[in-house]
Formats: structure tokens, sequence, C-alpha cells
């Protein structure tokens, strides 16, 4: 049977190795330019220029025909989406499922609603290579996906919020003080895949305490942890310490962030995946 895992570009990965895969891209929107999340994107050029960008800006998620053209022609297809209540990218892909299984009989097609954005994706995306390779029934791995998916959380730090109140997620007052007074914004996603504030820190060794408690509050016991950063190494690379020093042989690995994450983290902003 061929296999195949597809995800929207928030997923902050672009291929993997050993498995069919393929990402849908989203864009970033100004009435002035465009930027696909494609791999070549000059991610460096695009955050520069929305620093000084003064307009509104957005996002616009893939189409039903960038769905099904993804989906190729597998006869069992796994697909996860940024949360739909900040995109129609998860309403696409299930419009796409729709037609691909009415015009493919006998081929099955899973998409799930991460209620979630970056780094928790990754983890979804890596539980689908498991389960494709132990070789379980669609119905076996649509439950496990389900299951694991209680499992997973997103919290983020944001320097910056700029992007977010361009685009209607944040007050443009909250976002306009925490430039001017320096404060970071810790934040979740919350179960419903809204974006939810929870702290405010100064300075990042303060945010990277207050991650911390917050991780080990909702259960993290040393599973998978995925950091994608924008343009901030040193405060994922200080997480990754401070979880290491309770956890050593914990799985955590940094990334830099994509353009749909960069234009949500901002820059020096931070977004964490991991199991609870």
């Amino acid at each position: 049977m061929k296999c195949k895992i597809v995800a929207d570009s928030s997923s902050n990965i672009y291929e993997r190795e050993g498995i069919d895969f393929t990402s849908v891209p989203l864009k970033i929107i100004t009435s002035e330019r465009e930027f696909s999340d494609v791999k070549g994107t000059d991610i460096a050029e695009m955050v520069s220029y929305l620093q000084g960008y003064k307009g509104t800006s957005g996002t616009s998620c893939p189409n039903v025909h960038d769905w099904l053209e993804a989906f190729g022609d597998a006869e069992l297809i796994l697909g996860v989406t940024i949360t739909s209540s900040l995109s129609g990218s998860y309403a696409s892909a299930m419009q796409a499922k729709q037609e691909y299984e009415a015009s493919h009989p006998g081929a099955r097609v899973l998409i799930v609603d991460s209620l979630s954005a970056g780094p928790e994706l990754a983890l979804i995306i890596e539980k689908m290579e498991e389960l494709l390779a132990f070789g379980q029934s669609f119905e076996a791995i649509e439950y496990e996906l389900r299951t694991y998916c209680r499992h997973t959380h997103l919290i983020f730090a944001l320097k910056h919020l700029d992007n977010l109140a361009r685009n209607g997620r944040v007050n443009p007052a909250v976002a306009k003080i925490a430039g001017v007074l320096g404060i970071r914004v810790i934040g979740k996603a919350s179960d419903e895949g809204t974006l939810e504030q929870l702290h405010k820190c100064r300075g990042e060794s303060q945010s990277v305490s207050r991650i911390w408690e917050e991780m080990k509050q909702h259960g993290y016991r040393g599973g998978k942890v995925r950091l994608a950063h924008c343009f901030n190494p040193q405060i994922a690379q200080s997480l990754s310490d401070t979880i290491h020093q309770t956890y050593p042989k914990a799985d955590v690995v940094i990334m830099p962030c994509t353009a749909l994450c960069s234009f949500y983290a901002e820059k020096e902003g931070l977004m964490i995946g991991y199991e609870g």
C-alpha cells in the first residue's frame, strides 16, 4: 500500500527522510509583498521587511487544489493542519479528503486538526511515521493519533507582537506596550486551538523559568520536546539545558522557524512542542 504524510507548512517542516512527505505552503501577505512558506524562502529578509512594515498583513491558507496535488496517488494519506481557529487550512484539507476519496475508491485519508501550530505538528508527524512503520489498520492509526494528540502541547514566548496585532490576534495597544517595556509574553495553544496568554516576563532567563514550570504543570515527564526559534538559538539552548538538568536523556531537538512560524513568533520568539 502506498502511504503518504502531508502537512501544511505551519508544521515548520519542509521534508522528511525515509517517508513520502509533502509540505503544503501557506503564504504571508502584505499590501506590498507575498512570501510563500517553501524551502528557499529568505526568512531573514522576510522578518526584516515585516519589522519595518507599517500596513496590514496576514496569511493565506492552501486551497483544495493544493491539498489534492499533495495527496498525489497514495492509497493511505495522513494529514495534519494548523489549528482551524487561525486558518481555513483544515477546512480546505477536509474538502480535499472528500473529493479524493470519492475519486479514488478504496483510498483512505485522515486529516488531523492540530489545534496548534509549529513544533507540536512536528511531534504529530513523527507519530504518524511511527504508526505507518507498524503497518496498523487505518482505524487503529486514527485511534492512536487522536489519543496521542491529547497529550501534546504548545507553549510559546514572544518578544514582539506586531504581526499578531496586524493580523487581529492581539490588541495593538498590548503589542505596543510589550515592545516598549521589553516584556516577553508567554502563552499556549488552548484546548480549543486559540492563543491563550499566560504570563508576562522580563528577560529571557525569567521566560525560560516560567516556560519550564508550565511544562511540568502540564505533565512533562521527560518526553519529546521540539523547539523552534526565530533567530534566537540562545533561548532555545537555554531551555534545552534546563530540561536536560532534570531529564538528561530527554529527546530535545532545536530547529529554526520557517516562514509561517517566523511570522507568528517574530524575531527572537520561541515555540515549544512537547509531550505531556
